[in-house]
């Protein structure tokens, strides 16, 4: 648990949750060999999200995996796991919008730092199972759910 000293401003969720993504990062025993990131990557209008901000600073690769596009256009990608078609914007490729599952909802992965598209997708569908979102990030969302309900003094 960590305060919250930045307030939220769209486009800037690096420095409101990255401080506790950071410290979370610098506690851990063994240094991870890529961050997946919960947010953007590249696909940013400054072209520098969550993901590219902390691959950064921690000087790994890194991954964003958002549920939500903030830029570009697409087409929708067909149905089934693992379609995917180009985000794009200005000619540019940003990343990937990808099914993880057959008939949910495409997610939007965008390189962040020190990886590509295709190792960005990829690194995405290793680590779905049965769900639309990765399992990590997915983890991650329940841990610190349960943590602010017990601050809270909630069940």
């Amino acid at each position: 648990m960590r305060e919250i000293t930045f307030p939220y401003v769209p486009g800037l969720f690096a420095f409101r949750e990255g401080p506790a993504i950071l410290e979370a990062v610098a506690s851990l025993k063994r240094r991870p060999e890529v961050i997946l990131v919960d947010g953007q990557g590249i696909a940013h209008p400054r072209r520098f999200g969550i993901a590219s901000h902390l691959g950064v600073l921690l000087n790994l690769p890194a991954v964003g995996c958002a549920k939500s596009r903030l830029i570009g256009e697409y087409r929708e990608p067909c149905g089934a796991r693992g379609c995917r078609s180009p985000l794009e914007l200005d000619g540019e490729t940003l990343g990937a919008v990808l099914r993880t599952r057959d008939g949910v909802q495409p997610l939007f992965v965008s390189p962040g730092h020190l990886v590509d598209t295709e190792d960005s997708v990829r690194v995405v569908l290793q680590t779905c199972s049965r769900f639309r979102v990765p399992e990590p990030l997915r983890r991650a969302d329940r841990l610190s759910r349960a943590s602010c309900r017990a601050a809270a003094g909630l069940p």
